[in-house]
């Protein structure tokens, strides 16, 4: 008789703990070893216990904590990249975008922050903070010849014969400028100067007097 009323009690406390299983799974607590009920949460395939916090596989944005009401998640903001971040790394496990290197990018050349350079003989460039690159370019004043030379390392033409003009429109005969020349027996051309205002505008022709019933000795030709 006390066998038989063993194995009913047996019998009866198996019954107990497995409903007590199938109550637990259903209604998302867990089983502890010191036979109390805790909380859990499930997420990603897997269980979470209060407490733990982990990042949804389907938004690495997003984390979540492991609460006894249950999951509590919040989205992660990104923070801004610098201003002068030239190359951005998005990594698949990531949220935010990464800033790998800051510096300017000018004509596919890329600059330290700070650094001064120079792009071409007529550009003196400086890559400030914001990575934006600023250049001052030379303003060359129109050459005082009709033949400048460019030189190598060197912004604005030289006049590597001196300042000249030419005669005419012709654009065929060059005089030097200074002292006016004679060009004929009555013709005499003078360049202009630094004084008129042709020379600033760029005009290169010379200025003709032509004179009558004189000869100089000695007509330059």
């Amino acid at each position: 008789m006390a066998k038989v009323f063993i194995e009913r009690f047996s019998l009866e406390r198996m019954r107990t703990t497995v409903l007590a299983l199938l109550l637990c799974a259903q209604t998302g607590y867990g089983f502890s070893v010191a036979g109390q009920q805790e909380n859990t949460c499930e997420a990603n395939g897997s269980i979470y216990y209060v407490g733990e916090w982990y990042f949804l596989d389907s938004d690495h944005c997003t984390q979540c904590k492991c609460t006894a009401e249950g999951s509590a998640c919040a989205r992660t903001e990104c923070t801004s990249l610098p201003a002068a971040c030239i190359h951005v790394s998005h990594y698949p496990t990531d949220c935010c975008p990464r800033c790998e290197k800051i510096g300017c990018e000018y004509r596919g050349v890329v600059y330290e922050l700070g650094q001064n350079f120079q792009p071409s003989e007529c550009e003196q460039c400086t890559c400030d903070s914001d990575g934006i690159a600023r250049c001052l370019v030379a303003d060359c004043a129109p050459p005082p010849c009709v033949n400048p030379v460019y030189q190598p390392g060197k912004c604005c033409p030289e006049c590597n014969e001196g300042p000249n003009c030419y005669v005419d429109a012709s654009r065929s005969q060059v005089i030097p400028a200074g002292e006016p020349v004679w060009v004929n027996s009555c013709t005499k051309c003078r360049c202009h100067d630094g004084q008129d205002a042709g020379y600033w505008e760029g005009y290169r022709l010379a200025t003709r007097s032509r004179l009558k019933n004189w000869t100089p000795e000695q007509p330059s030709t």
